[in-house]
């Protein structure tokens, strides 16, 4: 059918040619026995093409059945809705002829979807591929390049985007988040309670609660008294660790989301100069990431691809001559 096709399409072509004063007189000149062997072809021309447009319209409705039984649609009459083209260049007029050329496409990819060829081992199909990609990132590069840049000049104006992602976003949500805080929280202070997995959280208390004893100046004075001096200070510093321990483990596990709650809203009620010049520099490194983005998708890599590209092909025309110079010298 492709081949059919291509002789179908050479043939239209020709013919439109034909129709032209100066290829007409260019093979009457040429050759006159082609002339008068090809014009009662071209008067009745449109015989001719019915010869092929009822091969394609055998070859449309074979599909269709075939299409039927094996269930590839949904409907039954989704293939000729789908294969539109099909039946629209078959109507034998110059505009509708147009569309046979659309079938090439078709066919070629039935063909590379059924494996039968493959077309991403063919020259013309890495051409057009390279090129398309070449034009999807130039285009997309600039779209992502203004986009940025935008974002860029409305931080630069002081847009609200911090206070609307603040009050539109994170405090319609904010008891989601609180719950889901109170939750790691306790979570965090059973975890310490337990006896396997809190042990390192203990002696890390443990540690640092000693130590705070022990530089304490009243506590260590304990150690002066007679006999029982030191066994004062180490009850001593056992038993603060064993409260500090279970204080935190208390406050961590006994945390609820509305404490969380009120805490953040009481947190974040006002801000300091300090805090506003924090917002500023937040700002700012926004900014320089932005910038550092931009570079980056600015890079055009299909650039550094076809570099590379010439680069393999000269390695490979100097293999050969090193080659030669080897078993010269040898």
């Amino acid at each position: 059918m492709l081949g059919l096709l291509l002789l179908n399409l050479l043939f239209l072509l020709f013919d439109g040619l034909y129709n032209t004063a100066f290829i007409q007189q260019s093979l009457s000149a040429w050759s006159p026995a082609f002339v008068s062997f090809y014009e009662p072809i071209h008067r009745n021309f449109i015989l001719v093409d019915l010869v092929f447009i009822t091969i394609f319209l055998t070859e449309f409705f074979v599909r269709w059945i075939v299409a039927i039984k094996t269930e590839e649609y949904l409907r039954w009459y989704f293939f000729p809705f789908l294969r539109w083209y099909d039946l629209v260049g078959c109507i034998p007029l110059g505009g509708t002829r147009i569309f046979r050329f659309l079938r090439i496409f078709s066919i070629l990819y039935r063909l590379h979807k059924n494996k039968i060829i493959d077309l991403n081992d063919t020259g013309i199909y890495r051409f057009f591929a390279f090129y398309y990609d070449v034009f999807v990132e130039e285009l997309s590069d600039r779209i992502v390049v203004k986009v940025l840049s935008d974002a860029q000049q409305d931080i630069a104006a002081g847009s609200p985007l911090i206070d609307d992602i603040t009050q539109n976003v994170i405090a319609p949500r904010r008891p989601v988040i609180s719950s889901w805080l109170s939750g790691i929280v306790n979570h965090f202070g059973q975890s310490i309670n337990d006896s396997k997995h809190g042990d390192v959280i203990r002696r890390h208390v443990k540690a640092s609660v000693g130590k705070a004893v022990r530089d304490n100046a009243q506590v260590s004075t304990l150690s002066y008294v007679p006999v029982v001096g030191r066994t004062i200070e180490n009850t001593l510093e056992s038993a603060v660790t064993d409260i500090v321990t279970a204080s935190i483990v208390n406050l961590l596990s006994d945390l609820e989301a509305q404490d969380i709650e009120e805490f953040i809203s009481s947190g974040l009620k006002d801000f300091t100069p300090e805090e506003q010049n924090l917002d500023k520099e937040f700002l700012l490194v926004v900014n320089e990431c932005i910038e550092a983005i931009k570079g980056h998708v600015s890079h055009q890599r299909w650039k550094s691809q076809l570099i590379e590209k010439q680069q393999q092909k000269k390695a490979a025309k100097l293999q050969p001559v090193m080659d030669d110079s080897d078993v010269k010298g040898s």
